[in-house]
């Protein structure tokens, strides 16, 4: 059974095994980042159902080209003529061995203090931990993974020992790209050196795991373990089975209470002498001090701590080895064009937003539909600063990029909105921060340079059209975010006019025009072109027969009247191309159709292309992903035009309240602990699916919780 438990101070997921099948310990799982696109995550059963599960993935170029080193320990501890196991693996025909019969309880603490063996406090985030019981025997492992480091510390506190026992360790080996899996026929060694036991491929340029377990004695018995089983990849319709390399085992006596550290680094090159185990309480001090500043703007609500803890994990450091992106057609950006002010501007922040774990890097529309919730509301405005000018700087014929690649860093261009979102993002950043000097000297001149490109044309076709509005894309471009594709099959097809583009874009309009209505300058004329956008929204999109806004017009002017979320950002962002009457239909027909407790469906379940689950292998995944599978991030405009509608009334905001109850409950409930997922399914039961943290669904729900507290 999962449970919040709240005692002696603590809060967190607990499991009671005597009462919790092992289907439902495999179903919640935990992470933990480390702020340079590394991780760790598994299940709360310590059982790897995933192939980016593991103690250890390191981003060898952050916060990209990750490897997945430390896949697991198998510990046993020798009690008497006992043996007893504390891993749990899957494998074809079993799952084995059976420690989670022995696990009495896993939790992350979510608002509250763990205590380690010295009496020292550690705040929520510090780690994740395992309480386990043999008999009279107690221990808890404890896993941490280092701030801005590739390093993780796996802690294993002997609370109560009645008697002598031997504990043995077997590390399990991945050492490999996140997104495979690994082989036995891997050339994998493993050889002694100064620090401890360096672990790696016999290949060039290959990363080296080093592993150091002060106190236990090593023994060299290197063995493959073949074929562990990812159910959640089998159900995905992925390879699933997996070989693991372990160099041999780690042996001690434990006669006492006391506490032992399995430490885990991942690098490019290892130099003897540059690795040597911290102190853990230091480890676990830093790590407290740090949270506790990432929460201290939430005060005492527990909700928003949770929420700031949930942030923080999607905000990391992008780095190259020489500063700057290629660009999709191979070239490098240089001090020539539109791109001098920012190189000369002496700015090197790189901070950027995480899209999702555990498979996405950053993307350009995710960042900035993310950056109001994750770093303006939680006040982190130097980081707000430093992921603007990072996109800013790979702004490219007046685009900002969608992603870079996890490889060779590439910038690639192929979205309409990701430019829009930009300056939606820039303009809030300025309101809330009022840091006119960045958004003036940096900021502003991409601004006008992406509407200069979006008025007279760039990429694939992105351009205004003779109505003022804009117009992208082709049969086969996939520019919306609505851009599942598969085997050749266009589930969502949006080229032409999509809806919540050209909203952006009066959007987008309407800010430059008010600055400069605030700014008195007289040389900049909006008016006009803002009207004639405005106009031709309402006459293109406007359904009467339906009452509701058309998805998209097509090139030849069809006009898609599929009733789809999209709309509702013609009444939630800033500007509103829309009349009251309108505005106020277009919000009641989503409440009634597409609301859900978990967001929005991206389909109307009328629809004889609505597809309720999301589910199967990748092109049934892929059909059912904007045709009626949910998105918890769309819950943030609609509680925002929801509220506009009803004037922010006392009563708006009671059943607003209302509408993110359910959300605030799966931080702590279900998924993965304190954190949202990506998508659910669109029927009854929803069960959470997709990446199973996702940057837009937290900041959307920080954003409007903030608007509703």
């Amino acid at each position: 059974m999962l449970t919040m438990q709240k005692a002696d101070g603590k809060a967190g997921i607990y499991v009671d095994t005597a009462r919790t099948a092992i289907e439902g310990l495999l179903e919640k799982e935990w992470l933990l980042t480390n702020g340079r696109g590394g991780f760790a995550c598994s299940t709360v059963a310590g059982c790897n159902t995933r192939r980016y599960h593991g103690l250890l993935t390191a981003a060898l170029d952050p916060p990209t080209n990750r490897i997945l080193a430390l896949s697991n320990c198998l510990e046993t501890i020798y009690m008497g003529p006992g043996r007893f196991e504390l891993g749990t693996s899957e494998f074809p025909d079993k799952i084995w061995p059976d420690g989670y019969l022995r696990l009495k309880g896993f939790t992350k603490d979510l608002d509250s203090t763990h205590s380690t063996s010295s009496g020292q406090a550690s705040s929520p985030q510090a780690g994740v931990h395992f309480s386990y019981e043999l008999g009279a025997l107690r221990l808890t492992k404890s896993v941490y993974l280092l701030s801005e480091r590739d390093t993780v510390a796996i802690v294993y506190e002997f609370v109560e020992v009645p008697q002598a026992i031997d504990f043995v360790l077997r590390p399990l080996v991945a050492l490999r790209d996140f997104h495979s899996l690994q082989k036995a026929s891997a050339p994998i060694m493993a050889v002694t050196v100064p620090d401890g036991l360096l672990i790696h491929e016999a290949i060039p340029q290959a990363s080296q795991l080093l592993l150091n377990f002060p106190g236990a004695s090593f023994e060299e018995d290197p063995q493959w373990w073949n074929n562990f089983v990812y159910r959640m990849d089998k159900e995905r319709g992925q390879d699933y089975c997996e070989d693991l390399f372990s160099p041999g085992q780690y042996k001690c006596r434990i006669d006492s209470p006391g506490t032992l550290v399995l430490w885990a680094n991942l690098s490019k090159d290892y130099q003897p002498g540059e690795f040597a185990p911290a102190d853990i309480e230091d480890v676990i001090r830093t790590l407290s001090k740090r949270h506790n500043s990432i929460i201290a703007p939430a005060k005492e609500d527990k909700n928003l701590q949770t929420l700031f803890s949930a942030a923080d994990q999607f905000i990391v450091r992008r780095g190259t080895e020489d500063g700057g992106q290629r660009t999709e057609d191979g070239g490098r950006r240089t001090e020539d064009g539109e791109h001098t002010l920012l190189r000369r501007s002496g700015y090197e922040g790189q901070a950027t937003i995480m899209a999702g774990y555990p498979w996405f890097a950053d993307w350009g529309r995710d960042a900035f539909i993310s950056l109001p919730g994750l770093l303006l509301a939680t006040r982190r405005f130097a980081e707000a600063k430093s992921v603007l000018v990072t996109f800013a700087k790979a702004a490219d014929r007046g685009m900002i990029p969608n992603c870079f690649d996890d490889y060779d860093n590439t910038a690639h261009f192929n979205s309409v909105d990701a430019s829009l979102w930009f300056i939606n993002s820039a303009f809030e950043y300025l309101k809330i921060s009022g840091d006119e000097e960045t958004f003036e000297g940096i900021l502003l001149p991409v601004i006008i340079l992406i509407i200069d490109a979006y008025r007279h044309g760039t990429r694939f076709g992105i351009h205004a059209d003779s109505d003022g509005l804009i117009t992208a894309g082709d049969s086969s471009t996939q520019l919306t975010w609505m851009d599942a594709k598969c085997g050749g099959v266009v589930f969502t097809p949006r080229f032409g006019k999509p809806v919540e583009i050209n909203a952006l874009w009066y959007n987008a309009l309407m800010l430059l025009e008010q600055y400069y209505e605030d700014k008195d300058d007289s040389q900049v004329k909006l008016k006009d072109e803002t009207d004639k956008v405005r106009e031709s929204f309402c006459g293109l999109f406007w359904n009467e027969q339906w009452g509701w806004l058309n998805d998209c017009i097509l090139p030849d002017g069809t006009a898609d009247a599929t009733l789809r979320p999209n709309q509702i950002f013609a009444v939630s962002l800033p500007f509103s191309p829309l009349g009251p009457a309108q505005r106020k239909a277009v919000v009641g027909v989503i409440e009634k159709k597409l609301l859900t407790p978990f967001g929005l469906r991206t389909l109307s379940p009328d629809d004889k292309r609505y597809q309720g689950r999301y589910t199967g292998a990748q092109f049934e995944r892929d059909r059912a992903y904007h045709q009626g599978t949910v998105w918890p991030y769309l819950i943030g405009p609609f509680v925002e035009a929801y509220l506009k509608v009803h004037g922010f009334s006392i009563k708006s905001k009671k059943q607003a309240r209302a509408f993110i109850e359910p959300m605030l409950g799966h931080l702590n409930d279900d998924g993965c602990v304190g954190q949202l997922c990506e998508v659910f399914d669109g029927d009854a039961p929803q069960k959470p699916k997709g990446c199973f943290a996702q940057a837009w669904s937290v900041a959307e729900l920080i954003r409007v919780y903030m608007m509703v507290r």
